[in-house]
């Protein structure tokens, strides 16, 4: 629990889900839900650490965003970023509704693959309720039922890479529905949308030799300070976050899926040696390289 302009605030997490409700699941990095209406909502403010995406099935819905109220109904997708506070939630006795929670980690392992993420990032904040049409529905419940079959399958050696691709992909067909709201909508970014949007770009092309703030501020015209406050503003976390998630999703995937010495990783990552890799990479995982590598 943290507090919040004098206000108890409890946080959401994978875990604290998991502690009330035991959907099919992976470890403490996503969550499903086959029944919205089943689930025991808290009745106090509360900030997501997780990331949300839900499809209403039937009925009405109705919550608050970071203090804005929604409406949710049939055929309305709801998307919910991580540091979003949520609170008066309300639903119709016929409510009915499908979805799921990730945790941050594993949604950047996820989006770090996923071109022009940062426009589909910024539309989910600006538009945290869309209605899809029939087709557009029906095919989130596909996708859906396909994850939970692979959740499920707990024998399933390749697991979470199965889970990870299928939410990608998931991403791809219904971000282009995202695509032709926005087109539509045809509404400005603002300056901190821009220099976040620009921001990712930069990291995506130079996160494995780059890892200073000033270094991104000074190919943006702006000062690491500015960044820092446009970033946080529009999602919730520091530019080192970001930064630190590129590189320790990468490292992730070399330790794991590469021949490639951890000495050779860290050279190619950009490390001054590898002991100082070694310690970067504890520190965000909570194993050494060599240990993830064998686990």
């Amino acid at each position: 629990m943290i507090k919040y302009k004098n206000k108890e605030i409890y946080e959401v997490t994978i875990a604290s889900t998991l502690s009330h409700y035991k959907g099919s699941h992976i470890d403490n990095d996503i969550v499903l839900f086959d029944d919205l209406a089943k689930i025991p909502f808290p009745d106090r403010t509360r900030r997501m650490q997780c990331m949300m995406a839900a499809l209403c099935l039937n009925g009405r819905a109705t919550y608050r965003l970071d203090t804005i109220e929604h409406t949710v109904e049939r055929n309305d997708v709801i998307i919910i970023t991580n540091g979003m506070v949520v609170d008066n939630c309300s639903f119709s006795e016929d409510f009915s509704g499908i979805g799921f929670i990730i945790s941050p980690n594993f949604f950047s392992d996820i989006a770090k693959d996923v071109h022009e993420i940062s426009s589909l990032f910024l539309f989910a904040r600006s538009n945290p309720v869309s209605t899809l049409s029939m087709k557009e529905a029906d095919t989130f419940c596909d996708y859906y039922k396909m994850l939970k079959s692979k959740i499920d399958c707990v024998g399933h050696h390749f697991r979470r890479d199965v889970a990870r691709m299928t939410i990608a992909t998931m991403i791809y067909d219904l971000g282009n529905t995202i695509y032709q709201i926005m087109n539509r909508d045809n509404r400005k970014k603002n300056r901190a949308e821009t220099i976040f949007t620009d921001f990712i770009a930069l990291i995506e092309k130079n996160f494995r030799t780059e890892r200073r703030v000033s270094w991104y501020g000074r190919q943006l015209c702006i000062t690491p300070k500015y960044l820092s406050e446009c970033i946080k503003q529009v999602s919730q976390r520091t530019p080192n976050e970001w930064i630190d998630n590129y590189v320790v999703m990468e490292l992730r995937v070399q330790i794991k899926n590469s021949r490639k010495s951890i000495k050779q990783i860290a050279m190619d990552m950009n490390f001054p040696s590898q002991s100082f890799m070694g310690k970067y990479f504890k520190e965000h995982v909570g194993m050494s390289p060599t240990e993830y590598r064998r686990s």
